[in-house]
């Protein structure tokens, strides 16, 4: 049949490209307890409530919606990808007290040479949220970070320049 007797949105090909794991290769999965169990309802709302809803928006366009196929095909996709983090994950616990060395699941309080404080955590790659001051233990800041004492400055250089981080606080939930 020619395309000139089909609808526009009937043509649209749905194909939307696996996730990629933001992890460099051989690196560990690890998560924090928080992090791993907000991940884990996220991964129960979209299968049991997201999917269901949309495979029935999808059934009731009698299979011509694209626009419910590929917000079906996202969520597939989503979950696949918490599945699979989850089942590799390895989630930490925050190390015994003292806690006056930054590790994995930190909570860091930083003053720059301005004086300008700022509070990073330490997390997983797959919780990571810039937006709630969360940072991929991976990223170049939380490696600098890492290791480093209360009171210790630690040499950095953002986007807009070098500069120097005093670390001020440390905690762990």
């Amino acid at each position: 049949m020619s395309r000139a007797f089909t609808r526009e949105e009937d043509a649209r090909d749905v194909t939307l490209p696996r996730p990629v794991s933001v992890l460099p290769p051989g690196a560990r999965n690890y998560l924090t307890a928080s992090g791993a169990a907000r991940l884990r309802e996220e991964l129960q709302r979209l299968s049991e409530q997201e999917r269901p809803r949309l495979i029935a928006e999808s059934a009731a366009a009698g299979g011509r919606g694209a626009d419910a196929k590929e917000e079906l095909q996202r969520a597939e996709l989503r979950i696949a990808y918490l599945q699979q983090s989850l089942a590799q994950a390895e989630i930490t616990a925050a190390p015994p007290p003292p806690h006056d060395v930054v590790r994995f699941g930190a909570t860091v309080e930083v003053r720059d040479r301005q004086g300008a404080a700022s509070v990073y955590r330490i997390v997983g790659a797959d919780e990571a949220d810039f937006g709630r001051d969360e940072v991929n233990w991976t990223s170049p800041l939380a490696r600098a970070l890492l290791g480093a004492r209360l009171g210790q400055q630690v040499p950095f250089k953002f986007p807009s320049g070098q500069t120097t981080l005093e670390i001020t606080g440390i905690r762990y939930e």
